[in-house]
């Protein structure tokens, strides 16, 4: 994956580590594919014959990590596949994904698990880790052999894509994760709740005249889970969070001491169920978008350290797939191109966090949520992978799902002037993408 040869020094740039506290201006020197020396007194790194880069007024960050993506392989590659997905991932920024294992086969075995590992190995541009399966096929029926997928690198569990409705099987999901350590994340929707909806269930989906989705679907599996957990104590994990209630629910577990986290992605902070309108299908999502107090709820989570992880939930779907009537087309937008500048307004323009929290919840926080931080990702530390995200916070660009990496097209945010851009993506020290020309400033020596 990586060409580790090179030797890289990154000069003058604010260095903001979130597991350790730094933020300062610093030199940073990247050597055979790991941080070699961090020093905040400007040219005191021996580099040799490093390639010299001056980042002066950019932020120099851990590598990103997305703990929510959909990759479609195996089987599902007209959408996406692991070569462009991670294409599109160190275009954004990102430098570690893990995978969603709702794919055709799915990954619910330890077989399936090597399979990902060794199809990233060959055509991946960044580390991709696997979110195997909890139940067989998905089903929601039978456990899968989570110790063997677990003993094969699975990163956590998940029924991604469905919630597991059976609480009882649920109670075991929990016990074995329990048991090994390990995160379960949850996409927390009840089924019986959710026949035939098409978006969130309010005003907009009556005078549209589509099934409405209640908040209540979400927010009564949440909340079973975690009096689930109460006794437990498993790591458990809310994925795209989308409803004020289920911040609240959060709030009281966190507080009554349940290890629970929740992530949110942009399209949940940023638009309402009035994109919908136009039966924009590129607007229909799981869970779907809701109602401006919910967007607002979501936004006080993130400020409050309620929600701590940021997740992209990149699902990509073809143009005719998407192309559909509303009702028949799929759930699912993309984001890993455009999630950066997205938190950032929603976020940071907002007020709501600054800088280093936004880069603490896109590095730090998915890394302990995947167990990553013993590996020293998610963290800028000397001895550590040089997995290093450059970001110019002051770069504005307009969002064109044309030129995308992806496969895939299916973005709300398409024509949105943004601002804030991964300008140098690197992974163990190889760059994979590079848009330092785009920086109004001098930027090598």
């Amino acid at each position: 994956m990586t060409d580790r040869s090179k030797s890289t020094l990154l000069m003058g740039g604010r260095v903001l580590d979130p597991r350790t506290g730094l933020d300062a201006t610093a030199d940073v020197l990247i050597r055979d594919g790991r941080i070699a020396a961090i020093e905040t007194d400007s040219g005191r790194i021996e580099a040799g014959d490093a390639e010299r880069v001056d980042v002066d007024g950019l932020l120099v960050c851990p590598g990103l990590i997305d703990p929510h993506v959909h990759l479609r392989e195996p089987g599902q590659g007209a959408k996406e596949t692991i070569e462009t997905g991670t294409r599109a991932a160190v275009a954004g920024g990102f430098t570690t994904l893990c995978c969603m294992p709702n794919t055709a086969p799915t990954l619910d075995s330890s077989d399936m698990v090597d399979w990902v590992a060794m199809k990233a190995r060959e055509v991946a541009s960044c580390r991709v880790l696997v979110a195997a399966a909890a139940t067989l096929g998905r089903k929601g029926e039978a456990l899968a052999p989570m110790h063997a997928m677990h003993a094969a690198g699975a990163a956590a569990f998940t029924d991604d894509g469905d919630g597991i409705a059976d609480a009882d099987l649920m109670r075991k999901v929990l016990q074995i994760c329990a048991s090994l350590g390990t995160a379960f994340m949850q996409h927390c929707q009840e089924p019986t709740l959710t026949r035939g909806a098409q978006m969130h269930e309010g005003a907009v989906s009556a005078r549209l005249g589509l099934v409405g989705w209640p908040r209540v679907a979400e927010e009564l599996m949440l909340e079973r889970d975690l009096r689930l957990d109460r006794s437990i104590g498993a790591r458990y994990h809310a994925q795209h969070l989308s409803s004020g209630g289920s911040v609240e629910i959060l709030r009281s577990a966190r507080d009554a001491g349940v290890p629970a986290t929740g992530e949110v992605s942009p399209h949940h902070l940023l638009l309402t169920d009035a994109a919908c309108e136009d039966f924009d299908t590129n607007a229909k999502m799981n869970p779907p978008l809701r109602e401006e107090s919910d967007r607002r709820a979501l936004l006080q989570g993130v400020a409050d350290g309620v929600i701590t992880v940021l997740a992209t939930d990149h699902a990509p779907h073809t143009t005719a797939e998407k192309s559909q009537p509303f009702e028949v087309a799929p759930l699912g937008v993309i984001g890993v191109e455009t999630a950066l500048p997205l938190y950032a307004e929603a976020l940071v323009e907002s007020g709501a966090i600054d800088w280093p929290r936004l880069v603490a919840m896109m590095t730090i926080e998915p890394a302990r949520l995947l167990g990553l931080e013993n590996e020293g990702l998610g963290s800028l530390t000397v001895g550590g992978p040089g997995d290093v995200t450059v970001i110019d916070p002051a770069l504005e660009w307009s969002i064109d799902a044309d030129t995308f990496e992806s496969k895939a097209r299916n973005c709300p945010f398409d024509g949105r002037t943004v601002r804030g851009r991964a300008v140098l993506t690197m992974v163990a020290g190889s760059t994979r993408c590079n848009r330092l020309s785009e920086v109004d400033a001098p930027i090598g020596v």
